[in-house]
């Protein structure tokens, strides 16, 4: 067992790191970074992915899951109002317009992976039978419980429980706002062709940055992973998929700006 956390003082030290960066100075909070990962190894503050962003830390392959927990779970009651009323986020909706587009669905059995509080169910449920949710915070999952809109939900992580499943596989896979919490994005194609029947579809998007530098993924300064347009593709053939559609999209107002990203159908060959 791990030792306990000393709550006063991760809260301190993270405190800090923030009031610095903010101050501009970056090696300062880059010191109180690395002396909080020391009083929390687990990470629930996401110091590493917040290292990456200023580009003093390595790249993780994925943002910690007890960040990503945290960070959902204490946002979970806002979550709406933030992402859709206030940030203008709406891929969703997106999905559900691209899917009628490209004549695809209705749908026997959908996983919607990182399902948050339901609104991918909300686009696409009168075109599914069967919907299936998970997401790594239970108070997201309380809050689709009480929507009624899943016919199964799980709490834990998406590319455990595609590891994982081996109940009947799906002909549909959502992924909306997932890929910013992720960097390496083979275990996630991979888990999701596994589950998927002949010719299933997985949808999801993805947030990308004009200059990437020649890197296949990075965190950006919001500290959400972006990721190049031909990694994604490349990703996708190496898990058995074929490209449907790549629309460059708006995923959602940062700071004021529009967040560039791709809204991506692919299908399972």
């Amino acid at each position: 067992m791990g030792r306990k956390l000393d709550e006063p003082a991760v809260a301190d030290a993270y405190n800090l790191a923030l009031e610095l960066e903010e101050s501009g100075d970056i090696e300062g909070a880059v010191a109180a970074l690395k002396a909080y990962l020391e009083l929390d190894p687990q990470d629930h503050g996401g110091a590493a992915v917040r290292l990456a962003a200023l580009e003093r830390g390595a790249v993780p392959a994925k943002a910690p899951d007890s960040y990503v927990e945290v960070l959902f779970d204490q946002h979970a009651d806002a979550f709406e109002d933030i992402l859709v009323e206030q940030l203008g986020y709406d891929v969703p909706n997106l999905v559900r317009k691209k899917l009628d587009a490209l004549g695809l669905g209705p749908f026997e059995r959908v996983l919607d992976l990182g399902c948050g509080t339901g609104l991918a169910a909300e686009a696409l449920r009168d075109r599914v039978t069967d919907m299936i949710g998970i997401d790594i915070s239970s108070r997201m999952i309380d809050i689709c419980e009480d929507k009624d809109i899943y016919e199964g939900l799980y709490c834990g992580e998406v590319e455990e429980f595609l590891a994982d499943n081996d109940e009947e596989q799906f002909d549909l896979i959502t992924a909306c706002d997932v890929l910013p919490y992720l960097g390496e994005l083979d275990p996630l194609f991979e888990g999701a062709a596994d589950n998927l029947v002949p010719g299933g579809l997985l949808v999801f998007s993805s947030e990308t940055l004009g200059d990437m530098g020649g890197r296949p993924f990075r965190v950006a300064p919001h500290q959400r992973f972006v990721h190049a347009a031909d990694y994604v593709q490349a990703c996708l053939a190496d898990a058995g998929f074929e490209i449907v559609a790549m629309d460059d999209i708006n995923v959602r107002m940062q700071d004021g700006r529009p967040t560039p990203g791709h809204l991506v159908v692919a299908r399972l060959g």
